[in-house]
């Protein structure tokens, strides 16, 4: 019997100081390289402050959790081999998961940009993902495209 493998940071996960938010303490690990946790949360705090100053009518934190709700894909296509065949099956996507492929996409997104320094990238993409424009909000609309062009197959879902 194949036992699935569970971490145990989300009882761990302790909400970040500023905002007392787990999605943003979750999000500040994601952007975490080699381990330097002060680092990551000072260009997203920086980042926040970026978005402060330009978008007035709502907080920061309601712009960045507003974001990751709209890059939050619904559905996605994965592979399943059928008689020989590989096709793309769409399947919806569960909460976790896409929580964590809007994360992944916003900081993807804002690291393959250049010429700014990491905290004007990720204002700008969390902002780009409020209005539903930018790099993260395209991936969203790609795999919800190829899902939509694989709906023949959705009969394979389990």
């Amino acid at each position: 019997m194949a036992f699935k493998k569970w971490t145990a940071s989300e009882k761990q996960l302790a909400p970040d100081p500023r905002y007392n938010s787990k999605l943003v303490s979750k999000f500040i690990n994601c952007l975490m390289w080699d381990g330097k946790k002060t680092v990551a949360r000072r260009v997203f705090y920086d980042a926040m402050d970026i978005i402060a100053d330009k978008i007035k009518d709502a907080s920061p934190l309601e712009v960045f959790e507003q974001a990751v709700e709209n890059v939050k894909p619904l559905v996605e296509v994965r592979s399943k081999r059928i008689g020989g065949a590989s096709y793309q099956i769409p399947m919806q996507v569960n909460e976790k998961r896409s929580l964590s492929l809007a994360i992944r996409w916003i900081i993807h997104a804002a690291r393959n940009k250049s010429g700014k320094p990491m905290s004007q990238r990720l204002a700008s993409e969390i902002m780009a993902a409020y209005r539903k424009e930018g790099d993260a909000m395209a991936t969203r609309e790609n795999v919800h495209r190829m899902a939509e062009a694989n709906k023949a197959f959705a009969h394979f879902a389990k």
